[in-house]
């Protein structure tokens, strides 16, 4: 059971990130934002970003979100990972 868990926490995870990045590096192109694919990266990733996003200063045109998302997923990973060992 703690390795189907820590199986699904690992693969959520690599989930986000790479849906995250994904959406980073179609911010550098000009894409179709109605697109179904551009649609649904949009959709998955920004009701985690939102949140992080009015947290952090205004930094112009540069958007810090993604990258503290990511770092809060990486490091969160293994604190997950022990708690879910420890209750099974």
């Amino acid at each position: 059971m703690a390795d189907f868990l820590v199986l699904l926490i690992k693969l959520t995870g690599n989930s986000i990130t790479l849906l995250i990045i994904a959406r980073a590096i179609m911010s550098f192109f000009p894409v179709d934002r109605d697109h179904s694919v551009v649609k649904l990266i949009y959709d998955l990733t920004e009701p985690i970003l939102a949140p992080i996003r009015h947290l952090l200063p205004q930094t112009g045109m540069l958007d810090f979100s993604p990258m503290v998302v990511i770092l809060v997923v990486i490091l969160l990973e293994p604190v997950l990972e022990t708690i879910v060992r420890s209750l099974f």
